[in-house]
């Protein structure tokens, strides 16, 4: 079954707490509130492979995901994540391991229709919720895929490509990432690459980048942007986090940010659920209630064994060192989660914390599912 929003001003609509889109205000309350996360995956993080880094992976095996992490993303009240694919670092070809990796998961849903949903539309996300199924939104987070052929843009879009992260940490020939000293913006091909996806209604998302390249990104779209996972600079002050300016500048333009649940969120590189908290705090302080949403950049299923898997987790931040793609503030303690904010419970924890710091219902439900299904709209229509 189909569900469509109304042929309406979704951005004023989802301004108005009781202009709540049917489908999702019908949601039975026992079962808290419906959750978009606009960074997740779908992953058992108790068996974790070989390298997860970037740094050397084959490639994606063309296997059947665990039902447990499915059903336990579904027990959360998750009804869609967008999902990283494609290549983010190493030594394969960028381009021929990205089309790969979108046929696997083309592959990977078909083999459980009957719990996901590939989503083209935020109608999708819609549909998804009411069948009972995870919309899977497919994402990037590197450009280099894109070689120096704009077109290829055209092709991604096609092929389901729904959001496009401009840079990972370090520079690339689109713009500088987080890490990238130099701090340059948008070069003249990531503003032709911004231009074709806008045309694509891709949505541009600017996790990772410098502060000039989402500034300029953000200035030259036609379409609104976003900011899919991370922190908040004022409160801590690790690149992977934003300024004010560019929370303030993507709000403004209609966009959506989401605050995730990283170890940036504490100077110590050890994030609590409270940590969470202030930064969606501030971030809604400074963007306003209808731009902020969650983008976890984590899955649901609980870790097992917390020492076998911080072993894992020294290993892959090693190797991201040594690839150079790590991030400042990663350290052999970080976890690249929040212990509190583990398993299914996650965000009706976190929904529990933000009643007590005096959120209503009506701006949870904004933050955990209804800014991102407002913001999709916009960009992807449906």
């Amino acid at each position: 079954m189909s569900i469509a929003l109304p042929r309406r001003n979704f951005l004023a609509a989802a301004a108005a707490t009781a202009l709540v889109p049917p489908a999702i205000a019908a949601l039975p309350k026992d079962r808290g509130p419906a959750v978009i996360n606009a960074l997740g995956g779908l992953f058992d993080p108790n068996q974790p492979a070989e390298d997860e880094s970037g740094a050397e992976v084959a490639g994606t095996p063309r296997t059947p995901i665990e039902r447990r992490v499915i059903e336990d993303a579904l027990a959360s009240g998750t009804i869609a994540i967008n999902n990283t694919l494609g290549y983010v670092a190493g030594p394969m070809d960028p381009f021929e391991f990205t089309v790969s990796e979108i046929a696997t998961w083309d592959w990977r849903i078909r083999h459980h229709s009957d719990r996901l949903l590939k989503v083209l539309t935020a109608g999708d996300i819609l549909r998804a919720r009411a069948e009972g199924k995870l919309g899977i939104i497919y994402g990037f987070q590197n450009a280099l895929m894109m070689g120096d052929r704009v077109a290829r843009a055209d092709l991604f879009s096609d092929l389901g490509v729904r959001v496009f992260q401009l840079t990972y940490n370090v520079a690339n020939p689109v713009g500088d990432g987080a890490m990238a000293p130099q701090n340059r913006g948008l070069t003249p091909f990531g503003r032709q690459l911004v231009e074709r996806l806008n045309a694509n209604r891709v949505m541009v998302d600017l996790s990772h980048s410098g502060e000039r390249t989402c500034l300029d990104a953000a200035r030259l779209s036609k379409a609104p942007i976003s900011i899919n996972h991370t922190g908040c600079r004022a409160l801590t002050d690790l690149p992977r986090n934003k300024t004010d300016e560019e929370l303030r500048l993507v709000a403004s333009r209609g966009g959506f940010v989401g605050i995730y649940f990283m170890p940036f969120l504490n100077p110590r590189s050890v994030a609590t659920a409270e940590d969470v908290v202030r930064h969606i705090d501030h971030a809604v302080n400074v963007c306003g209630e209808d731009h902020v949403g969650i983008g976890t950049d984590g899955g649901t299923t609980a870790i097992a064994n917390m020492v076998r898997y911080r072993t894992h987790i020294r290993k892959q931040i090693a190797d991201r060192k040594a690839a150079g793609i790590g991030a400042a503030g990663e350290n052999p303690d970080t976890l690249p989660f929040v212990e509190e904010l583990q398993g299914p419970d996650q965000f009706r924890t976190l929904a529990g914390l933000l009643r007590e710091r005096g959120y209503r219902e009506g701006r949870i439900e904004k933050i955990l599912s209804l800014n991102f299904l407002r913001y999709a709209r916009t960009v992807w229509g449906g």
